[in-house]
């Protein structure tokens, strides 16, 4: 690659970048992505000189630290005053007006998460620091680096301090939470701490991989040459900062009031959590003969929103069933007016979140709630108990049908297949490609059948005729035909793709062969013990499938014996390089990874689709992706078709 083909290059990944992780608004598929940040990183290591300033790769996190160093601002980093009214809104205009007496207010968004302060000189980032107390704060450079609205080179030369927010877009927040509840860690309380708790990691890829959002609402030392905070701003967006969702200059405090109240009438449709509106005086020569307090700017204000925490308490929990079977506790609340709504119900996430939280009925509870965010509790007062408060039972039966209920901890879940709730996704996963793959029959046709009562189960699918079709809007003859023999073909599969189609908690492909393989049809009667005693099958897995067929062995029988599905017969593998060893497949190849996959199986091997510390091989051709980076960062053997070949 030449220097010019690798600026080109270079410059494509930027732009990529910056609409997936600013924007939103993906351009490329994530393999497209990888493939060219692997060229541009394998050009960078090879001319690391001439790397450009501004590349993703250099985006991902990089050492490790042992504690964050603390930094001086170059000026200081203010605090707001806050204004709650319109009284007070024009109490702190009026003081303003004693300096000049024709004003103009820059209005825009307050964004609701953890400040932080750039330092650039002659274009290039070099420092990023937090507010600490607004003289010294964290430097968390290496962190900053990797988040992608933050440009690592600018075209300003001057010795400038850029001021903004650090957030997380509410929908990221929710992502992470439902991570760190999978992995028994305890949730965030809100955007704004986990915005602050991500900035803060001593693992700069820690940072890298929570969607980090910067906000510009300042600057601190410049020598830019500007008259009005409105143009300087601009031109500091003009920079490659993002631009905030709305700012308006306005004259009056009638204009001050009428954006207030569009922000909050907007602020549901904005990404980022908000708690106010900033406002300032736009012309920079009355905000020097203003000055400042001890605390705060006399120029600027934050007008705050109503408050969205209120104090309310809990009179029952109710469990929600998923459309795949979860179990949800939400709680229900005496009715709050909160930020414009009566909110009665409130998200807990799990049974796991009330045991933290120590939740019983009858406890007075904080609950909060912003923009689209589900209202949740984030506080219970325990020294407010006056023995009335109920522990809260763990279910065991579905609200819904009534079956048993799955309970492996965090996870409850209803995994009857007859249950109202979850029948349509459970044919839909039955029926699609990896599956059973019935040809015809997407989501929407199921959707369809199930909303018109022509079928309530997976086995109605087997009874289907065509009359009971043919009044249906949009299906036609061919239409109809083609749907029946799809579902027709199916019989005579393999039992293993059965199996796998009833969408069994925690078993996939790879187990339901597996179990299949070494029961047969016996598959409907196996016990916890002789399931955990198989190689691979832990006591989660076992326990799953176990909890299914007992809830639904009628079901699964009758199916078998409409499917009437192709048992195979166990043979014992010869010794050779791959039995037992559990191997991973990516890249191109000369055949099919679907023929090489029944080649390795065919030897002894279990085929996985993703990369692991318990992967003992990954096979690889052309092209691969990030699974060959995997494999390789955790040590994992790694073979070119050509060496899978030799071993066999």
């Amino acid at each position: 690659m030449t220097q010019e083909e690798y600026n080109k290059n270079i410059q494509t990944l930027i732009s990529w970048a910056h609409a997936y992780y600013v924007e939103d608004n993906p351009q490329a598929t994530d393999e497209e992505y990888d493939k060219l940040a692997r060229t541009c990183l394998a050009y960078e290591q090879t001319y690391p000189q001439n790397s450009h300033p501004n590349s993703p790769n250099k985006r991902v996190g990089g050492v490790i630290l042992e504690g964050f160093e603390k930094a001086s601002h170059l000026s200081r980093m203010w605090s707001q005053e806050d204004v709650f009214d319109t009284e007070e809104l024009e109490d702190w205009i009026n003081r303003a007006k004693k300096v000049n007496t024709n004003l103009e207010f820059m209005c825009e968004p307050k964004f609701d998460g953890a400040s932080l302060n750039l330092i650039y000189e002659n274009g290039i980032l070099k420092q990023a620091i937090t507010r600490g107390d607004g003289n010294v704060g964290e430097d968390v450079t290496n962190n900053v680096k990797t988040i992608h609205s933050i440009p690592l080179q600018i075209e300003e030369k001057s010795l400038l301090e850029i001021r903004g927010e650090i957030v997380i877009k509410k929908a990221d927040f929710e992502k992470i939470n439902e991570l760190r509840l999978k992995n028994e860690e305890q949730p965030f309380a809100n955007p704004r701490n986990a915005a602050s708790g991500s900035l803060r990691q001593l693992d700069p890829s820690i940072t890298a991989s929570r969607k980090l959002f910067f906000n510009v609402w300042g600057v601190g030392q410049n020598s830019l040459n500007f008259k009005k905070i409105s143009e300087k701003m601009d031109y500091i967006y003009s920079l490659g900062f993002v631009k905030p969702p709305l700012q308006i200059v306005v004259k009056d405090v009638e204009g001050i009031e009428k954006v207030y109240h569009e922000i909050i009438a907007s602020r549901n449709d904005i990404p980022m959590m908000l708690d106010g509106m900033v406002v300032k005086i736009d012309d920079i020569e009355t905000q020097e003969e203003l000055g400042y307090t001890v605390k705060f700017p006399r120029w600027s204000c934050a007008y705050k929103f109503p408050a969205v925490e209120k104090t309310t308490k809990i009179k029952d929990i109710i469990q929600q069933v998923g459309r795949t079977g979860v179990i949800t506790p939400v709680a229900v609340v005496e009715p709050t007016h909160i930020d414009g709504s009566m909110v009665e119900r409130a998200s807990l996430h799990n049974y796991d979140e009330i045991q933290r939280l120590d939740l019983r009925i009858n406890d007075e509870v904080i609950i909060i709630k912003s923009g689209d965010i589900i209202p949740k509790i984030t506080k219970v007062f325990h020294d407010r108990r006056d023995g009335t408060q109920e522990k809260v039972q763990r279910p065991t039966k579905c609200p819904k049908c009534g079956s048993e209920l799955h309970d492996e901890g965090t996870l409850i879940k209803c995994q009857n297949l007859d249950c109202p709730a979850i029948v349509t996704n459970s044919i839909i996963y039955f029926a699609n490609k990896n599956c059973m793959n019935i040809d015809g029959l997407g989501n929407k046709i199921v959707e369809l059948l199930v909303n018109e009562k022509k079928i309530y189960d997976i086995l109605d699918l087997y009874s289907l005729k065509y009359e009971d079709l043919q009044d249906l809007e949009g299906f036609k003859e061919k239409k109809i035909s083609n749907l029946l023999n799809a579902i027709e073909n199916t019989k005579g599969t393999e039992l293993h793709r059965v199996i796998n189609a009833l969408g069994i908690e925690h078993i996939g492909e790879v187990a339901s062969k597996q179990i299949c393989l070494e029961f047969g049809l016996e598959v409907i009667n196996i016990d916890l013990d002789s399931l955990i005693a198989l190689d691979g099958i832990g006591e989660q897995m076992a326990k799953s499938f176990v909890d299914f067929m007992r809830v639904n062995k009628e079901l699964v029988s009758k199916l078998i014996e409409i499917i009437n599905p192709k048992v195979e017969v166990k043979q014992e593998v010869s010794e050779n390089a791959f039995k037992g060893k559990t191997v991973v497949l990516t890249g191109t190849m000369s055949k099919s990874r679907g023929i090489i996959k029944k080649d390795l199986e065919a030897l002894g091997a279990k085929v996985s689709s993703s990369v692991s510390k318990k992967t003992d091989y990954l096979i690889y051709g052309e092209d691969a992706g990030s699974k060959y980076d995997k494999a390789v960062d955790l040590g994992v053997s790694t073979l070119t078709e050509e060496q899978m070949l030799e071993m066999i």
